[in-house]
């Protein structure tokens, strides 16, 4: 099932939020999009094996490690451990998943978002959530419109009642 707006807004209307594969380098681009996400107000929680804390925050190394627990799971981990993070995901009972996806394969599968169909599990299957965070840089408001332009945008479907963005 294609991702909709409907989905990506349910997605960012959570609050906490697992950052599954933030990297340990603080230039790397999924630490950009970590700290934009904490500075829009999102109680975004690291989850990476090889480090303990990021950005001040404690870091766990699997979600089900967290406490208290989250309300989904943005997942940024290189495509072979996607549904292995999908797996423990629902063990944690994350009824929300964000497969990220800026170019190339990112962390989306197949095999994963099956998994998420099976288990029950919202998915936003790719895309980049720079693209919709309000304030985001030019760049990234580029990249939203070039995929509209080309069809490749999240589709619509009817708003839910309760949508904030």
């Amino acid at each position: 099932m294609p991702t909709t707006m409907a989905d990506v807004r349910e997605f960012l209307n959570q609050r906490r939020i697992a950052f599954v594969g933030v990297s340990r380098d603080p230039k790397n681009f999924s630490r950009m999009l970590f700290r934009e996400m904490c500075n829009q107000g999102y109680d975004m929680v690291p989850v990476n094996p090889a480090a303990s804390e990021l950005e001040s925050k404690p870091c766990f190394r699997r979600v089900q490690d967290i406490d208290p627990p989250v309300e989904g799971a943005l997942i940024m981990t290189p495509a072979r451990d996607t549904e292995g993070v999908v797996r423990d995901c629902a063990e944690a009972g994350i009824r929300r998943v964000w497969m990220y996806r800026g170019g190339g394969q990112g962390a989306v599968t197949k095999e994963a978002a099956g998994l998420c169909h099976q288990k029950g599990i919202a998915l936003v299957e790719g895309y980049c959530p720079f693209m919709f965070l309000p304030g985001t840089p030019f760049f990234h408001r580029v990249h939203g419109l070039v995929l509209k332009l080309i069809g490749g945008y999240p589709g619509k479907v009817q708003e839910s009642a309760h949508s904030t963005l």
